[in-house]
């Protein structure tokens, strides 16, 4: 079941947890090249000297046909649903295919909720960097001096700005689960976790490499951040997400689930193919072991007004908002040796000539992704229900992402 408008100028431990969500293949993001390493050396990152930023040429129109069936494959991977809001003042759409709910076969509506993973992560640079702009925080600071005790004596200083955009050389976790088969994951969804004990599976060494020379997706390094939020605020992070970002900007139906393994209200369930082929609901779910950087549940309008605020300048000063679209020196390389593609929360990618910021997002039975030119002539969230977590996923993302910027 298809519904769309128009309206335009025309293996699983837990130490490989960091790695799930991180990013568009690397040989499609490697095509990002200068123009995204122009941004400026602003607020403790490092990087060349503020340039002039040219003109953005003008996107070409939407394509409705092309937008509809790409979320309309539900088979290449196996989908159960698929959504995608275009807005930018290059063109808007909306459309949905597949159903929210299996058992009802009622469709997908636009207020349906559902888990965005690691977009989380954006909302926590965002709070992050508003403490930098209020004086609170200095990029250049360590982790080590601001919580003292909390990481093994042994690892070198790591800097704000190094958890930022991912260049901690953290090593992985140790002592995770196996969640490397469908019943396992199931097995293990009501585990209840705190923040303290995922920081204590970071072993005392060897780091992958020295902080600030290379590049790796962790999500370890945003619990930290996390950390340091309730540091700063006395307050618990999700507070500070709430008055800092959700309240102000009347995101309804964004929320910080906790240990509660539901998703309240209307909501898109999410799916998993077990060994026997059989489908398993696998909305309900403990997020904890996601904490501080995976675990909030939001629509498509909600991450749709989000990005707008954020890029607008509204929830961070455009000084310290530059942090964000800063690419580290070319010299740091990601482990796969392709070119750096995370700022401080961001993650950069070009793709037909079209330069997008922006961050995806998974959890099991969800895929998510938030992006939008800097400029705003185009902006986009989307969402699908992969039944499978594995690299098929991409599949989806990358039709969706062509449709996107393809004239």
């Amino acid at each position: 079941m298809t519904s769309s408008s128009v309206s335009s100028a025309s293996s699983s431990s837990v130490s490989r947890r960091a790695v799930v969500g991180a990013a568009l293949p690397g040989a499609v993001v490697a095509a990002t090249a200068g123009p995204a390493r122009a941004a400026s050396a602003v607020s403790g990152v490092s990087g060349a000297p503020a340039r002039v930023k040219a003109a953005a040429p003008a996107l070409p129109p939407l394509d409705a046909a092309a937008l509809r069936a790409a979320i309309s494959d539900l088979a290449h991977p196996e989908l159960t649903a698929a959504q995608l809001r275009v807005t930018g003042s290059a063109g808007r759409w909306y459309g949905t295919a597949g159903v929210a709910d299996r058992a009802s076969g009622r469709p997908v509506r636009a207020s349906d909720t559902f888990r965005i993973g690691s977009i989380t992560k954006v909302f926590v640079a965002t709070v992050v960097l508003q403490l930098v702009a209020e004086g609170r925080l200095a990029l250049d600071a360590t982790i080590q001096h601001l919580l003292p005790g909390l990481l093994p004596a042994e690892f070198p200083e790591i800097t704000v700005t190094q958890l930022l955009n991912h260049t901690s050389g953290l090593p992985d976790e140790q002592g995770g689960l196996d969640l490397s088969t469908p019943e396992a994951i199931a097995r293990h969804r009501h585990d209840r976790w705190t923040p303290h004990q995922i920081v204590a599976m970071l072993p005392p060494g060897p780091m992958k490499f020295a902080p600030g020379t290379g590049q790796e997706y962790r999500g370890i390094n945003y619990v930290l951040l996390a950390l340091l939020v309730e540091r700063l605020t006395g307050r618990r992070y999700a507070e500070a997400i709430g008055s800092r970002i959700l309240r102000p900007l009347d995101l309804r139906h964004t929320s910080l689930p906790g240990a509660d393994p539901r998703i309240h209200g209307p909501h898109v369930h999410g799916y998993m193919r077990m060994t026997d082929g059989s489908l398993l609901d696998i909305t309900e779910y403990d997020q904890t072991l996601a904490w501080g950087e995976g675990e909030m549940i939001s629509t498509t309008g909600d991450l749709d007004r989000f990005v707008t605020a954020l890029f607008s300048g509204d929830l961070v000063p455009p000084r310290v908002l530059e942090n964000m679209f800063t690419l580290p020196p070319d010299s740091v390389r990601m482990l796969d040796g392709s070119p750096a593609r995370y700022g401080a929360g961001l993650q950069t990618v070009t793709l037909n000539g079209i330069t997008l910021w922006g961050k995806t997002g998974e959890r099991y039975g969800y895929a998510s992704a938030m992006f939008a030119t800097r400029d705003q002539q185009r902006r986009a969230a989307f969402a699908f229900n992969a039944v499978r977590r594995d690299s098929t996923q991409i599949q989806a993302t990358l039709r969706i992402a062509e449709a996107l910027t393809k004239g």
